[in-house]
């Protein structure tokens, strides 16, 4: 800087610049003083003369060892060299710190041939890429898109390395067109695949190294278990590989009937600290999405555990006895035993034949025959889940209800293990709270119930869900300690019926079976001991890995719902409306803004017409063109409506995912259950 001297002392002066600021200068700092011309002329004057001098002859004058700038001046340019010019090389000397380093106030140091040549080369790379760069943000502002721009996607939107060429000329691009990255590499023709798009984002976040796992070794089972004296059979999905969950009947027509609830043990095997269960931490949980699934355990120790029909399978076995005529419960008692698997059952291919009159005795036409040898036992089971249901509404101290469906999601012609987003996709539904559903729930809820406060009462912390009140805004908390569950209606509830699918299932399976083996004593052999800070870092790990895997699930639900309205070209659906002019399809998990119901009650039954749906923000938009719960005066006239696709109300909304525990804690999680819920976001 340079300015004029206002004042001086014997060690500073006071300054003013050209500004106006006027500031303290020590003696050691003044390079220069002049007396003409003005100082902003004097500094313009210099810096243009700086551009003069080349750079190498004054390296070349330099001497070897320490300098300051007006000693090479006068070298440089004369004996005689003005104060302009000694200026002008202090510019030089600063602007090219590859051939000079600074060692102190105006005093410089030349460097080294093979430092140069270095800096030289990385100069002219420097150079070079920038003119890459240039060439790319052209390329993208004409609607084109370099290959490594494409090669690098991804990343660039997802997880952006902020010093690599194609991630700056992306930025550089945007700025100049004024467009945000994602719509200018839209308009480029980037993204040949939005369910890619949506895969790559979502994969890149949680899964960098891939979703597939490295060769794992199954461990052995360290005991030999007895054989349980049952005939069990589990109720899922026909996706289900994962099979946590087995059902078995003792004792029908004795006046004390025997519930035998039968879960995959993998805890047996697996010991915290080992190789899988850092993989499992790692996951914390199995990823659903239609048509593919990322488990949370490698595949050969799910086949080794997964209750499979045909075989005994190692299993933490929760025996209840029951009063068959009050189904009044006594006796519970837990086992570690291999437990044979005689049945499993697919409730998509058999649910049509479980009705409620079917299970009270009603035949019912071309039954498999496995139902029929079953239905004994499932008749029982339905009539103890029923009356489940209804102690635990007593203490919930309203009725759960069940008023949208479920929505399953099948891919057609799906090629290769992933899908490709492009499969034809059918969208079918099934009333939540079905028999085989109901059945399936209470006994979970049974489970996680008792053994939760098993491991209240031996002292032995586990990883419970609570919540205090039905009120409003009192949300479902993870913790250590059991306390009561309002949603659901229990004293406590720890989720210990799905090891092979969820991490929180693994730990609490861990803590059931020390319970089992040591009894009073088990809190001190337990792995996870009394306030161990381990269980709350995995409490941590899990709610925010869960809630990031069930985002992604809706994403995905989301995405092949709007496929579905592409592919069969609807145009209008009839739904509800409800709070901010937003509207719910009755047909197809679907939440979305619309115009045009301003005014009309929450509720309301519409026809509402769609616009053009976006697959990569997901968005899409409609406007009422007709009320179906009212006379025809409340018919909109389409002339007057715009057609939605430009600023609908609310703009773009995504599914939530429905969390509600009485749902999501009592069902299985088969692929396809989480819903839309009403507060969508």
């Amino acid at each position: 800087m340079a300015g004029r001297v206002l004042s001086e002392a014997d060690a500073s002066a006071q300054v003013e610049l050209d500004s106006g600021k006027r500031v303290k200068v020590k003696s050691t700092h003044q390079l220069l003083r002049f007396e003409s011309p003005t100082p902003a002329v004097f500094m313009s004057a210099s810096s243009a003369l700086s551009q003069e001098v080349e750079l190498e002859m004054a390296w070349e004058f330099a001497p070897d060892e320490e300098f300051g700038f007006a000693e090479l001046a006068r070298d440089y340019f004369s004996a005689q060299a003005s104060l302009q010019q000694q200026a002008a090389m202090l510019f030089a000397l600063f602007e090219a710190p590859h051939y000079f380093r600074r060692a102190g106030k105006g005093r410089f140091r030349k460097a080294s041939a093979e430092v140069i040549a270095q800096a030289l080369a990385a100069i002219e790379k420097k150079k070079q890429l920038l003119l890459q760069i240039e060439q790319w943000v052209q390329e993208l502002l004409t609607g084109q898109c370099p290959q490594p721009v494409r090669d690098q996607l991804y990343k660039i939107l997802f997880k952006p390395d902020k010093n690599s060429p194609e991630y700056k000329a992306v930025v550089e691009a945007a700025r100049a067109s004024q467009t945000a990255p994602l719509v200018l590499l839209q308009k480029a023709g980037a993204i040949d695949s939005p369910y890619q798009f949506h895969w790559k984002r979502f994969a890149l976040e949680y899964f960098p190294k891939g979703t597939g796992f490295a060769a794992v070794d199954v461990p052995a089972l360290s005991e030999s278990l007895p054989l349980a004296k049952v005939a069990a059979f589990s109720i899922d999905d026909s996706a289900t590989t994962e099979i946590d969950d087995a059902l078995s009947i003792q004792g029908l027509g004795s006046g004390i009937v025997t519930l035998g609830i039968h879960i995959a043990a993998p805890g047996l095997a697996l010991q915290p600290g080992s190789e899988i269960d850092r993989i499992a931490r790692e996951r914390l949980s199995t990823v659903y999405m239609p048509g593919f699934k990322i488990t949370m355990l490698p595949d050969a120790l799910v086949q080794h555990f997964t209750l499979q029909e045909g075989r005994a399978c190692p299993a933490v076995s929760l025996y209840v006895d029951i009063d068959e005529t009050t189904l009044a419960l006594s006796g519970l008692r837990t086992l570690l035993e291999q437990v044979p698997i005689v049945n499993n059952l697919r409730h998509d291919q058999l649910e049509r034949w479980v009705t409620p009159e079917w299970l009270q005795g009603e035949a019912a036409a071309d039954a498999p025959d496995v139902l029929v040898r079953l239905q004994p036992e499932l008749a029982f089971l339905y009539r103890l889940a029923c009356t489940l249901k209804e102690r635990r509404e007593i203490v919930r101290g309203k009725p759960e209800t069940f008023n949208r469906p479920d929505y399953n999601f099948r891919l057609r012609d799906r090629a290769g293990d992933e899908p490709q987003g492009t499969e034809l996709v059918e969208i079918s539904t099934r009333q939540r709270g079905a028999p085989l559903d109901l059945i399936v729930a209470e006994a979970m809820i049974l489970a996680n119930s008792s053994w939760g406060a098993w491991l209240a009462e031996l002292g032995v912390p586990g990883i419970y869900r609570s919540q205090a009140s039905l009120a409003p805004g009192v949300k479902v908390r993870m913790g250590t300690r059991a306390a009561p569950h309002a949603g659901i209606g229990v004293k406590c509830y720890a989720w210990s019926t799905s090891p092979l699918r969820r991490y929180t299932d693994m730990v609490n399976q861990w803590q059931i079976i020390a319970c089992i083996r040591h009894g009073s004593t088990a809190a001190l052999a337990a792995p996870f001991k009394p306030k161990d800070a381990q269980l709350l870092a995995i409490i941590s790990g899990f709610e925010d890995a869960y809630s990031a895997y069930n985002a992604h699930q809706g994403a995905m639900e989301r995405y092949w719902t709007l496929q579905y309205l592409n592919q069969n070209a609807v145009t209008e659906l009839v739904g509800t409306v409800f709070k901010d002019n937003t509207f719910r399809a009755d047909t197809l998990p679907l939440v979305l803004p619309i115009m045009g119901a301003q005014g009309l009650p929450r509720g309301a039954q519409v026809r509402v017409r769609l616009g053009t749906p976006d697959l990569i923000t997901l968005d899409i938009n409609g406007t009422v063109v007709e009320r179906l719960d009212a006379d025809r005066s409340d018919v909109v006239d389409e002339d007057l409506q715009d057609d939605g696709e430009d600023d609908a109300v609310g703009g773009p909304i995504a599914l939530a995912i429905n969390l509600a525990d009485a749902a999501q804690d009592g069902l299985p999680d088969a692929p396809g259950q989480l819903a839309p819920t009403q507060g969508a976001v």
